[in-house]
């Protein structure tokens, strides 16, 4: 978890504007609270102030209510700044058919509102989801933000601290797409393979060896399963050709040496990999639980990678410590992104 910490002190001596949306959820208060207490990022609540205010004193979130906190509460309903975000909202969206009136309404949806605010220039990433779902935190980042030039897919990746330390990077690997696309096409296989691969990269700070999972390696199987991976390799290596990336391959042979030499001999990523690129959500998600219940692994995330700013998800039976972990993070893309 050495690599958590890192991007702690990272976080707190460059502090990032993270929104956060739900301003008034009970768990997000909290983890905002030991946020400002630690200076990890200037924190931006939306919300009715008056209601943040009466929870912060009633739980006695010092931070929360203190005036040299960095910390600013935006109410949607009185701003002075909102019809400004409405107008923005309207030129971004007018050739979808959305009137001024549409959008002075729809800029009033925090989640709307917080992507505005990082479209702006007035803050720079935003994490939700304690309440709604995945869906109903990328849609507003798609028609805001949009994606990042050269990326047309918005994928999911998790840390994982795992206690198998002859694995990965001595237990750390990285696993996508866990939390967003059913079925990726081979194109947007081999996207979320290079922005994994960013990801590990940026955050972890690790050198990336992706393997491109199948259930077969290097032609023991033929199926049009394998076929989509194949393909997703050989488009990944034309759009990062120094990337260290190898398809297909097993499970066993992406992380076992032993087996790595021996199903995929002569192989850069066989056996070592420390990027593991899952080939549709089913296996992606069902892949990062096991390993997280029968391990005791921590899977920090997921993280959303794709977007031309930083934008995180929450599950919505996240812990204060998720929130907490989540908003290092986001600060961590944001700073990255500014590099």
């Amino acid at each position: 978890m050495d690599i958590l910490q890192q991007m702690l002190k990272r976080a707190q001596a460059n502090p990032q504007r993270i929104v956060l949306p739900e301003g008034d959820e009970p768990r997000t208060l909290e983890a905002a609270n030991l946020l400002l207490k630690d200076k990890v990022a200037k924190l931006i609540l939306i919300g009715d102030p008056a209601v943040i205010r009466q929870m912060a004193q009633e739980k006695n979130y010092e931070y929360i209510l203190s005036e040299e906190s960095e910390l600013t509460i935006l109410d949607p309903l009185t701003d002075p700044k909102m019809p400004e975000y409405a107008n923005l909202l309207f030129e971004l969206r007018k050739a979808k058919g959305m009137t001024l009136e549409q959008a002075t309404e729809k800029v009033k949806d925090p989640l709307y509102l917080g992507c505005l605010l990082i479209k702006n220039g007035d803050a720079d990433g935003e994490l939700a989801g304690a309440r709604g779902t995945t869906a109903d935190t990328i849609r507003p980042a798609f028609q805001i933000l949009k994606t990042r030039p050269g990326v047309h897919i918005v994928s999911g990746a998790f840390l994982m601290f795992t206690p198998a330390t002859h694995l990965g990077e001595g237990g750390f690997l990285v696993f996508a797409d866990c939390a967003v696309n059913p079925c990726p096409n081979a194109q947007e296989l081999a996207e979320i393979a290079v922005t994994t691969a960013e990801t590990a990269k940026a955050l972890g700070g690790i050198e990336p060896r992706v393997a491109m999972l199948s259930f077969s390696s290097k032609g023991s199987a033929k199926h049009e399963l394998v076929d989509k991976v194949v393909e997703a390799t050989r488009i990944a290596h034309e759009m990062a050709p120094d990337l260290a990336l190898d398809g297909e391959l097993q499970l066993d042979a992406a992380l076992v040496e032993s087996v790595g030499k021996q199903k995929a001999p002569g192989s850069a990523v066989a056996g070592k990999a420390n990027v593991l690129v899952f080939p549709d959500l089913q296996a992606g998600n069902i892949g990062y639980k096991l390993v997280e219940r029968f391990s005791g692994a921590d899977a920090v995330g997921p993280i959303l990678q794709g977007i031309a700013a930083p934008v995180n998800d929450l599950s919505r039976g996240c812990k204060v410590q998720d929130i907490v972990q989540m908003v290092i993070i986001t600060a961590n893309q944001a700073i990255g992104m500014k590099e």
